[in-house]
């Protein structure tokens, strides 16, 4: 929907902030869990870090994903240049660094979609569905510690979220492991 718009529209993320996010994925994506590690600073809960099939397929995509918070919102657009709606930015990062061809809305999408994954059991590159009544109508990259890059409105930028946001978390519909 052309002029659909998601809550809580942060702007543009510090490039310092998204080399620290790269950093400790680019650990958790590689199986070397800390003993210990930070919570995320709004949620109490602790979020499971469930490898990936193949580390340096899903560190390709996470840290291309990151790269992209901060690119403007367009309807149709599918190029950091013209800027990405939800799937445009879905299937940019998965051709450009997998040479992977992907559908190219979230509802085709969603029609390949698989048994619906459990949000603790997400490994990072996951596919993330969103939608209302069983419609599917947003899909964004799982990207690790709860949070996922997506591009969520007119007027908005790619950015980072929170999987347990209260509009994120009410709307979750599935996912889809794209890298097994």
């Amino acid at each position: 929907m052309k002029n659909r718009h998601y809550p809580g529209s942060t702007g543009r993320m510090p490039a310092a902030a998204v080399l620290t996010i790269a950093a400790a994925l680019l650990s958790a994506c590689g199986g070397n869990r800390p003993a210990t590690r930070a919570r995320p600073a709004h949620d109490a809960r602790d979020w499971p870090q469930v490898a990936p099939a193949d580390p340096a397929m899903a560190n390709a995509v996470v840290i291309r994903a990151l790269g992209l918070v901060g690119t403007p919102y367009r309807y149709g657009g599918n190029t950091p240049e013209a800027g990405f709606d939800c799937s445009g930015l879905v299937t940019y990062v998965f051709r450009d660094m997998l040479d992977l061809r992907l559908p190219r809305t979230s509802r085709e999408l969603a029609k390949v979609q698989g048994p619906k994954i459990a949000p603790k059991k997400l490994a990072a590159a996951d596919l993330v569905f969103f939608g209302n009544k069983g419609s599917v109508s947003h899909v964004g990259i799982y990207v690790g510690e709860g949070r996922f890059v997506h591009a969520p409105s007119t007027g908005g930028t790619v950015r980072l979220d929170y999987l347990d946001g209260p509009y994120w978390r009410d709307h979750y519909t599935g996912a889809k492991r794209v890298l097994d």
